[in-house]
């Protein structure tokens, strides 16, 4: 089986306060676009196995994918094993959700090799022992998030942008982030009041915003650079995804995306993708034998 796993944005990202169990509460509007990393799953193995083409991304039991498909395959109450291969696109630690998104891939490929025995909210229910994104990425599509992400509600209002992700070269740790975030300096709820309450369309031009960016930004620069090389270049908006590093323009031109590809190609340690919104339910399984 072949499995595409995209990347996810935060639109906005609110974090509301902090839990006794120490995660964080949050509002959040998530939506995938169409940079994926690439996953194949091989069948008549004796156990559960994973390999991935990039170095930083573990290769054991760690592996967020390999614990999904654990997790799923003794829920199912079987003893199979499966192999499983990961051709990395997603940077790491980029807060772009790729080692969830990875995850959600298991669920919903091994899901579909046995006939779909959990509904869809039987699987998330599953994917959020592993992590508060991993629901997301198998509600497949727009939402807005809430709790510490796992709650979600269908979002159905946003326009089909051009999409430049910037990735500046280095991770960040979302813990660090959450850490050294000062509750009382967050500064999102009016973006979000406007979206929620009066159920806007999303604005690019007012509805951009991210707690966790000045945080981020503080030890880090290039994220700001990065955001304001965008803007200058035609963006709609910009913003950090998550609890970053990567930035990313909208741009409702698809022109103006191209051509600020091509004149951030200056920045050789910055990694640069052009994407596309994915707005609808999508089905990731383009190969099933």
């Amino acid at each position: 089986m072949k499995i595409l796993s995209p990347a996810k944005i935060n639109l906005f990202l609110h974090v509301t306060g902090k839990r006794p169990d120490n995660y964080h509460n949050l509002v959040s509007l998530m939506c995938c676009v169409d940079l994926y990393d690439t996953i194949f799953l091989q069948w008549g193995v004796e156990k559960i196995s994973i390999d991935c083409d990039t170095p930083e991304v573990p290769s054991d039991e760690t592996n967020l994918a390999c614990r999904a498909a654990r997790l799923f395959l003794r829920t199912l109450n079987v003893n199979d094993g499966v192999k499983i291969s990961i051709e990395k696109k997603i940077p790491v630690a980029a807060g772009l959700g790729g080692g969830s998104s990875n995850a959600a891939a298991l669920f919903l490929g091994l899901n579909r090799r046995y006939g779909d025995p959990f509904t869809r909210d039987q699987l998330m229910s599953m994917g959020r022992s592993l992590g508060a994104d991993v629901p997301f990425f198998i509600f497949n599509r727009p939402a807005i998030a809430s709790g510490i992400g796992d709650k979600l509600e269908a979002y159905n209002k946003i326009r089909e942008f051009k999409v430049l992700l910037v990735y500046p070269g280095f991770g960040v740790s979302t813990a660090t982030v959450y850490k050294n975030l000062n509750l009382g300096l967050t500064k999102c709820k009016k973006e979000l009041r406007s979206i929620l309450l009066n159920k806007n369309e999303f604005n690019a031009e007012s509805h951009l915003c991210n707690d966790l960016e000045t945080v981020a930004a503080s030890g880090h620069p290039e994220i700001l650079a990065a955001k304001e090389m965008l803007l200058s270049h035609g963006a709609a908006g910009a913003l950090m995804s998550g609890s970053g590093p990567t930035v990313f323009g909208l741009f409702i031109d698809s022109d103006k995306a191209r051509n600020a590809h091509r004149a951030l190609s200056q920045h050789k340690k910055w990694q640069r993708f052009l994407a596309d919104i994915i707005t609808e339910d999508t089905d990731y399984i383009i190969q099933d034998t």
